[in-house]
Order: C-alpha cells, then sequence, then structure tokens
C-alpha cells in the first residue's frame, strides 16, 4: 500500500480518481461504502455501472465538462438509491450489506481535473462528502457566492476602494476571486503585479497622474487571472470628496474581453476579405442589422437570411444549446429539412453537423453524400443527411459552425445546399465570422430579453390592477409599452382613497429606458403613496418627493409627475405640477383646454412647489398623459398639444361622457400615421352629470357646435 493509500483509507470523506474515458481508476473505502459496494468493484468500470443511474448521469456530464475545460466544479444533491435497490434497477431486493445509513442524504461532490507531469490531463479526481443541515446551509451560501461570482465573471463590474495616496486601502473579494491574489498580495500597490506586463507602466503612469491632478481614471487594460490567462477590462475610478479634501477614492472594472474579441475578430475580417467586396458588404449589412435585432428570433433572422444569401444556400438554421438538458433548441425549424431530425428532438447524441460542429468547437464541412459516410460512418444523420433515395430530401452538402462566446458554446448555425459543393477558404472565413457575430448578437439578445422582461415584470407589477369604483368619478386608464424596440420606460398613473375620502390621482414619468427606469418608477410611486397619506396637500407631497429624490436618485435622472387632490362628492380639489404635461380639461359648453397652472421643474430640482384649486364641474372631464402621446421624431412637443385640443374637441358627444370611447379616440387620432416611439400613458376622470342651466336646450349645450360657438376667437 503506498503511503497516499494509507492516508486516504480512513478517511471519511470518499475520493475516487476517473481515467479519460469515464471509467474508475481507484476509489478509498469510504466512497465504496457510500454506494454499498466492495472496493474492488470500482477500478476498471465506467461510472454508469455501480453508481445508480441518478448519480451516474450527473457524473459523467460534469466529469466531461471538468476534463474539457480544466475547472474544478461542486455539486450538491441529494443521493440516488443505492445500487442493487428496486429504485435504483438492481436485481436484488433490499439494502446491500455495508451502505452506510450515515452517509445518506445530500452529498457535496467536489471535482478537479488531474493533469501529468507534462501538464495535460490525464483525467479526474472526486472528493465526496456526505451532507446535513450546516452543510446544506453552507451549500446554499456557497451557491449565491458562485452565482455573484458567475455575474462578475461574466462581465458585472469589480468594485474597489484605494486610500487618497492610490494605495489599495480595502479588500475586494472580487478583484481576489478573478487574479487568485491573496488579499496581502492586493494591498498596497500589489494590485499592480496583477497587470500584464506590455500594460502595468501606462496604467501606473496614468493612474499617478489622475492621483496628482485629482481627475477621474478612465483606462484599459489586460488582467491576469488566476488561471493565468489574460481578459481584457475597462478601468474607472473617481476621487470621493469630504470637507474640500479627497477622502478616497473608488474605482470599478468592467469585462469588456467578448467586446475586445469581437473587435480583433473584425479586424481580421477585414484583412481576410480584402478582395471580396460582396461578402464585405453583406457582413457589414449583418452587422447593421443586427444593431437592431433585439430578441433571439430576430437575431436568427437576420444571420440566416445574410448567410443563405450570401453563399446561395438552400435553408440556413441557428440551433441554442440548453445547458441543463443538453437539447438543442432549432429557433427557426424550417431551416432544417422536412425529412430531417425533427427540430424539438436534437441532443447531442443526435448526428448531425450543427451537434459535430458543437462538440469539436470547429466548423464542419460535408460537401457531398460519399464525404458524410466518410465524417459520420454507421451514425450517418437520418433522412436528408443521409444516405437516402433523391426523394427521400432534396439536400446534398452541409455547413455546420459552432457559435462560441467568450469561451462558451452557445449552439450551432447549419448551412445546407441542394447539390454537392466545396466551400472556399474565402467562404469559410466569411461563415465563421458570421458566426462569430451570430454568437455575440444572441448573448446579448438572451441578456437584452432577460433584462426586458424583469423589467417589464416590475412595471406592471407597480401599475393598479383596476382602478377603484368611485361614486361621483369615472375614470379609465391605459398603459400601452414601445412594441417596436422592446424596451421598458417609466411611465405610471395612480389613484387611491386618501383617509378624508377624498381622492388622490396621479400620473408621471421617470426618463429613461430599461429596469433602471422601471425601478426609479417604483420608489417615486410608492414614495407619493406614503407622502399623500400624511399630508395630502400636492404641495406638501411634491416637496417631499423632491427631498426625497434629491437622497436616492442620480442628478442626472429626470421624473416628472401631477397630482391631483379631488373630492369625488364636489368636483372640487388642488392640483400640484413638478414638470409634467399640462392636463386635458373638457367642460361642457366650452373647447377643451389645458390647464394653464405654472408647470414647475421635475423632482429633484430646486423650485418651491405650489398648488392651485383644481375644478370639475357635473359634465366635465380632465385627461392626464406622458410625452408619448403627444410627443414623437416629426412631431415636436408644442404642436402635438395643440393637435390633442383641437382632436379633443372633435369628439362625439357619447364619447365625452364615456372615459373609455375618449380615451381610445384620443389614442387613435393622436398616434395615427406616427410610430410610437415611446411609452404611452393615459388616465381619463369624468365626473358625470348635467351642468346647471343645460337642461332643455336644444342639442345640448354640450354639443360640439356649441362648444365651438362658445369658443375665443
Amino acid at each position: 500500500m503506498t503511503l497516499p493509500e494509507a492516508m486516504l483509507r480512513d478517511l471519511p470523506a470518499g475520493m475516487a480518481s476517473f481515467d479519460t474515458s469515464l471509467r474508475f481508476e481507484w476509489v478509498n473505502p469510504a466512497l465504496a461504502k457510500m454506494y454499498g459496494r466492495d472496493q474492488s468493484e470500482f477500478p476498471g468500470q465506467p461510472v454508469h455501472a455501480v453508481w445508480p443511474p441518478v448519480d451516474a448521469a450527473r457524473a459523467e456530464s460534469v466529469l466531461r465538462q471538468v476534463m474539457e475545460t480544466g475547472r474544478a466544479a461542486i455539486e450538491t444533491f441529494a443521493a440516488g438509491p443505492v445500487a442493487g435497490t428496486p429504485e435504483a434497477g438492481g436485481a436484488d431486493a433490499g439494502k446491500p450489506d455495508g451502505a452506510d445509513e450515515s452517509l445518506s442524504g445530500p452529498r457535496v461532490f467536489h471535482w478537479y481535473p488531474v493533469h501529468d507531469s507534462r501538464g495535460a490531463i490525464r483525467g479526474a479526481g472526486l472528493a465526496v462528502m456526505a451532507g446535513g443541515p450546516l452543510q446544506a446551509a453552507e451549500e446554499a451560501l456557497r451557491r449565491r457566492e458562485e452565482r455573484y461570482r458567475a455575474l462578475v465573471q461574466g462581465g458585472a463590474q469589480v468594485v474597489w476602494v484605494a486610500s487618497p495616496e492610490g494605495k489599495m486601502a480595502e479588500d475586494s473579494s472580487d478583484w481576489r476571486w478573478i487574479t487568485g491574489q491573496s488579499e496581502e498580495e492586493f494591498l498596497g500597490d500589489g494590485w499592480l503585479d496583477a497587470i500584464h506586463s506590455d500594460d502595468r507602466d501606462r496604467i501606473e503612469a496614468a493612474w499617478r497622474e489622475c492621483l496628482r491632478t485629482s481627475r477621474i481614471f478612465d483606462d484599459r487594460c489586460r488582467m491576469r487571472t488566476k488561471g493565468g490567462s489574460y481578459r481584457h477590462y475597462d478601468v474607472r475610478a473617481v476621487p470621493i470628496e469630504r470637507e474640500g479634501r479627497i477622502a478616497e477614492w473608488v474605482g470599478s472594472c468592467t469585462d469588456v474581453t467578448s467586446q475586445r474579441e469581437a473587435e480583433e475578430m473584425r479586424g481580421r475580417l477585414t484583412e481576410q476579405l480584402s478582395a471580396a467586396a460582396l461578402r464585405t458588404a453583406r457582413l457589414q449589412q449583418a452587422t447593421s442589422m443586427l444593431a437592431e435585432a433585439l430578441t433571439v428570433e430576430q437575431v436568427v433572422e437576420v444571420i440566416t437570411e445574410v448567410g443563405r444569401t450570401a453563399i446561395g444556400a438552400l435553408r440556413s438554421a441557428v440551433a441554442l444549446l440548453d445547458p441543463e438538458t443538453l437539447r438543442l433548441r432549432v429557433i427557426n425549424s424550417d431551416g432544417i429539412a422536412p425529412s430531417g431530425p425533427e427540430a424539438d428532438r436534437l441532443t447531442l447524441d443526435t448526428p448531425s453537423v450543427m451537434t459535430r460542429a458543437i462538440a469539436t468547437r470547429r466548423p464542419v464541412l460535408v460537401p457531398d453524400l460519399n464525404e458524410l459516410r466518410l465524417q459520420f460512418g454507421a451514425d450517418a444523420p437520418a433522412g436528408a443527411e443521409a444516405d437516402a433515395p433523391a426523394d427521400a430530401g432534396d439536400e446534398r452538402s452541409w455547413v455546420g459552425l459552432p457559435l462560441l462566446a467568450a469561451g462558451t458554446t452557445l449552439g450551432a448555425l447549419r448551412f445546407s445546399f441542394s447539390r454537392p459543393r466545396r466551400i472556399t477558404e474565402e467562404e469559410r472565413v466569411f461563415l465563421e465570422a458570421l458566426a462569430g457575430q451570430c454568437a455575440l448578437a444572441v448573448e446579448r439578445a438572451e441578456m437584452y430579453e432577460r433584462e426586458h422582461t424583469t423589467a417589464e415584470t416590475l412595471q406592471r407589477s407597480l401599475l393598479p390592477d383596476k382602478l377603484p369604483v368611485v361614486p361621483g368619478l369615472e375614470l379609465e386608464a391605459r398603459y400601452l409599452p414601445v412594441t417596436r424596440n422592446m424596451e421598458i420606460g417609466g411611465d405610471w398613473y395612480d389613484v387611491f382613497r386618501l383617509p378624508d375620502r377624498r381622492m388622490a390621482v396621479t400620473v408621471g414619468d421617470v426618463m429613461g429606458k430599461g429596469l433602471q427606469a422601471a425601478a426609479g418608477m417604483g420608489r417615486v410611486r410608492n414614495a407619493l403613496r406614503a407622502l399623500a397619506l400624511t399630508d395630502p396637500r400636492p404641495a406638501a407631497v411634491l416637496s417631499g418627493l423632491d427631498r426625497l429624490f434629491s437622497a436616492t436618485e442620480l442628478e442626472e435622472q429626470v421624473t416628472t409627475v401631477t397630482y391631483l387632490v379631488i373630492d369625488p362628492e364636489t368636483g372640487e380639489g388642488q392640483a400640484g405640477n413638478a414638470g409634467h404635461l399640462p392636463t386635458l380639461v373638457m367642460r361642457p359648453g366650452a373647447m377643451p383646454v389645458l390647464d394653464e397652472a405654472e408647470a414647475g421643474t421635475p423632482l429633484g430640482w430646486p423650485s418651491p412647489r405650489r398648488q392651485h384649486a383644481f375644478r370639475l364641474p357635473p359634465g366635465s372631464t380632465a385627461v392626464f398623459y406622458s410625452d408619448g402621446l403627444v410627443e414623437n421624431r416629426r412631431r415636436g412637443l408644442n404642436t402635438g398639444l395643440d393637435e390633442i385640443v383641437r382632436v379633443a374637441a372633435d369628439a362625439q358627444e357619447e364619447q365625452l361622457t364615456e372615459p373609455g370611447q375618449l380615451l381610445q379616440y384620443l389614442v387613435d387620432h393622436m398616434l395615427a400615421g406616427h410610430e410610437q416611439d415611446d411609452d404611452v400613458t393615459v388616465l381619463v376622470m369624468h365626473v358625470p352629470g348635467t351642468p346647471q342651466g343645460t337642461a332643455g336646450d336644444q342639442g345640448g349645450s354640450g354639443s360640439r357646435e356649441a362648444r365651438q360657438r362658445r369658443a375665443p376667437r
């Protein structure tokens, strides 16, 4: 017995080693005991021969990943049935003799690559520890930390703090996790040791100059990771002043490796395709179109069309890999031959140029059926990619390209042709570049879709599910998000009761798009409710919002809001406006007008807040709205405000008494002939009833003709 074996024999943790064919080389007694087997049963056996199916399937997947990437992995899951039990599919009933009850329950699997003396991967090692409540809690914490670290590694910012003299004053676990430096190595000027030698002198000189001049530091450099490779980072540091002196520097590093790789790829492409003007133009066309493609489906539509027309392909398709199920999801199923494999049943084991491209991470070129047989042999794909009669499929040559982004395989791009065809070197370079652009665009689109879904869910969750039913008031509201670019804005509306039975009505707009605008909208809306329930006066509420906004929001954030408190029984109220658009007021027998009260400044700007009387007699209507209704690329704000007054004046009589009809009428006519490029929010409040002195007037004094006669000339 060797010394390592003697030391590991009585170790309570399970230990094992595997060769590159996923067979056991050695296990210690503890691991054998976990599965109720003798130690001698493991060496030379594949994983699935001695482990339960649940454990074996996950183990083989992780082993391949570890040996392919050279990175360690940790898995925690409840142990599957021990081998030999009916649940595990064994022939013998009952639990095998020797299985250790104390080792049942959650297990923590630590997988790691094993290298030979030359540094090449010769297999993998495993350490298994049984878990319990404490281990489960620790594992939950570890998983949260892993997710956070994954965000950092995937491009999130690394934050650090330096002293006024430029020394690293606090530990940065994010920095150390990326670079592998210890806390002692990082602090002071030690962080410079992680900078690439070609960049270090430049970065250090620029950093010293910013320290001397107190200017913001903004530069780019290469940083060494703990694996020994280098990644590109944008580095930015801002001085923090207290009492007129710099107290510290706060900095961040953002991983821009993918962007840099894309830039380098485009540079190489320009050199390699200098003689291929047509395909270069095609690629530039794809780049321009991808800049406007926000969803994965839009990206695939651009890539497949550009690639197919550039090389004269019969069909083109993109399939994305699900790392959890190891299945491929074909985004455009019409890009697969009807006689080929079903689009929703592709796995990595399915013979295909796409799965081969993913497995090898290299282009797969199949010029004809003979080459197909040579490359795939007995595993030749069925249908159009098989040695089948001519009427079984119309495809006769194929190209498969992996979609790689920052070292990760996202899926594959596939082209097929109706005749045997060999891809030239020039075409291969073009297709590889197209696949690279596709991968980067898909990665961006998936991230954008996740953010859009989160922002939309957040925004809609903060809007009222329904408006309150209030005797004396009729309310109707609608929020119309932009669908062209899928961006989410910060529009909102709200109506709620106050303790004194009056109603609070508000419409606002946080300028900007995306999750930040939606979150800002939620903060302002909730703060407004809280302030209104304490002191509902418009001047008091807007002043309170100013204080809150100055303390919590960014200086460059622009937020407007109009706020009204009204008594439903009398129609009397008070209104205040913080930079929002004027309310449209429609009273019987008069032309529609815009509220002439001073709008005030947006929230957070120094300005004394005022309020003014607001009256809606019976038969009157007030319309609150966002700028998306009146302003767009082709129509300025002042023109839009004039137009909404004219449109409202032409409303039919029945529309004036039905808030829902009036709202739809205004939206239809204000957006007609204009492309909606901003969110639209409209809230209509109508006071039912007939004003005094109008009953019995022929035609009704509130008719369109009467309003026009009484309108000022």
